[in-house]
């Protein structure tokens, strides 16, 4: 019997996928380069099935590191955006070579949490992405790192990619972690922590 996560794939004709840092990147912080021939792969089989798909990308600190010849995370936030800076441009020319070897376009688009709060920006954010779309584009988002600040930070991609997937009413969105899924509690404190296969509701479990 097909079960209801598979009905969702085969139906979606709009999907964003999240990719963490530690998806993105390896330890030494170079980047994942089979990951990305995969994805490159995946996506362009997808685009010759008619379906749209954005990527929420994190890794451009863990990028600029790897960039800079780093080992340790800035301790600053100027640090931190200045690192992301220079990962963010890695990033996106890694994929956008990558992707181009599988006749795919990317583009970049920089979200903070000041423009899911202002209509008018929000408005303008969805229009590019579905613009993108419309092109045959690949949008490859991820937060503005270079000017973020703790107010109007996301917390993380997670929280982002579920955003983007309302902004542009994405029909699945896939996250690709090295977390397995959504537990119960947290697995790296509670030797009980049981994996969630499928969430019908959100109630207090899911919130805590």
């Amino acid at each position: 019997m097909e079960s209801q996560k598979t009905r969702t794939l085969s139906q979606a004709k709009r999907i964003v996928v999240k990719l963490g840092s530690h998806v993105v990147t390896h330890d030494d912080h170079s980047l994942n380069e089979e990951l990305f021939d995969w994805l490159a792969k995946d996506v362009a089989w997808l685009h010759s099935k008619g379906i749209e798909v954005a990527i929420v990308s994190s890794g451009a600190v863990a990028a600029g590191l790897g960039r800079l010849g780093l080992v340790s995370p800035p301790a600053t936030i100027p640090e931190k955006q200045a690192v992301a800076a220079v990962g963010q441009l890695n990033l996106l020319r890694h994929y956008g070579e990558v992707f181009a070897a599988n006749d795919l376009i990317v583009g970049q688009v920089l979200l903070t949490r000041d423009d899911f709060a202002n209509r008018r920006r929000y408005q303008n954010a969805r229009n590019t992405v579905i613009t993108l779309f419309k092109k045959g584009v690949v949008p490859i988002i991820n937060e503005n790192d270079t000017v973020v600040v703790d107010e109007i930070k996301f917390g993380d991609n997670d929280n982002l990619s579920a955003m983007v997937a309302n902004l542009i009413e994405a029909d699945c969105l896939i996250i690709f972690s090295d977390v397995e899924g959504l537990y119960n509690k947290d697995p790296k404190e509670s030797r009980d922590a049981r994996l969630l296969h499928l969430v019908e509701k959100v109630d207090d479990v899911v919130e805590g």
